[in-house]
């Protein structure tokens, strides 16, 4: 497991502490939790251009209408 030390401003820092606290959670695992989703959001983005550069336009717009319906419930 790897250390990191990142440079922010105070009150960015007293902001996700509190938001730490709400979520009962301590600041490090906030920080993976929101890592993890900017992750996950950017492999998703990357495999669907890598089937969109394929030309699949049917399969790709398959892929979109499964978003909107997963996201507008």
């Amino acid at each position: 497991m790897a250390t990191l030390t990142i440079r922010m401003t105070d009150d960015k820092h007293s902001r996700l502490k509190a938001l730490a606290q709400h979520r009962h959670v301590s600041i490090n695992k906030l920080i993976e939790e929101l890592s993890t989703q900017a992750l996950a959001e950017f492999d998703s983005e990357v495999r669907f251009r890598a089937l969109a550069a394929r030309g699949n336009r049917a399969h790709g717009l398959d892929v979109l209408n499964k978003l909107d319906a997963h996201f507008s419930k």
